[in-house]
């Protein structure tokens, strides 16, 4: 059995597309049919083709709004498994793309931005819970499939939770900008 003891490497976060070349099939998928075993919350998973991934956008977060023990949890499985990339600030300044002293790290292509809208055009900031979900699910671009890192439930809390920080953008704390009225007679001496 050498093809099993000396099997080729495949490295997820690696340009992919050259395998093919090489005789590797890799495709970033899970295989198909898989869902981890006492999953209670379940996802109709579909086949990953353009379509689908157009379509992942009416699916909706089967979870609701997350209790604190919950969201403590959500923090911790993002930071686990996103905030390499993504970055802990949910900015696309994680430690593979951004090093804490601002050079580029060893992974050069950004990750999303989450948390501007302006970034990517606002495409990251508004896209929908199915979508992440999808994107989570069967990967997107150079971010592989974490289908078989973090269950279907867990996926859902991670959108919940990157969800609840943009919701925290979009209304920012009245007092963090206080209104200042001046009198216009005072304002005109």
């Amino acid at each position: 059995m050498p093809d099993m003891a000396y099997t080729a490497a495949v490295k997820t976060y690696s340009d992919h597309s050259s395998l093919k070349d090489s005789g590797i099939f890799y495709n970033a998928k899970p295989v198909d049919g898989t869902v981890k075993r006492g999953d209670d919350v379940h996802y109709e998973l579909l086949k990953d083709t353009t379509g689908t991934y157009n379509l992942s956008g009416n699916y909706k977060n089967p979870l609701g709004p997350l209790d604190s023990l919950q969201t403590v949890e959500a923090e911790r499985l993002y930071l686990v498994n996103c905030g390499i990339c993504h970055g802990q600030k949910l900015d696309g300044k994680g430690p593979l793309h951004t090093r804490s002293d601002g050079s580029d790290g060893p992974y050069a292509p950004a990750p999303a931005n989450f948390i501007e809208p302006a970034a990517g055009g606002g495409k990251y900031f508004a896209m929908a819970e199915g979508t992440m979900f999808h994107s989570i699910t069967y990967g997107k671009n150079l971010m592989g499939s974490y289908a078989s890192q973090v269950s279907p439930k867990q996926r859902w809390m991670i959108v919940s939770y990157i969800k609840s920080k943009q919701a925290a953008v979009k209304q920012p704390d009245a007092a963090a900008a206080p209104v200042v009225k001046t009198d216009s007679a005072a304002a005109k001496k």
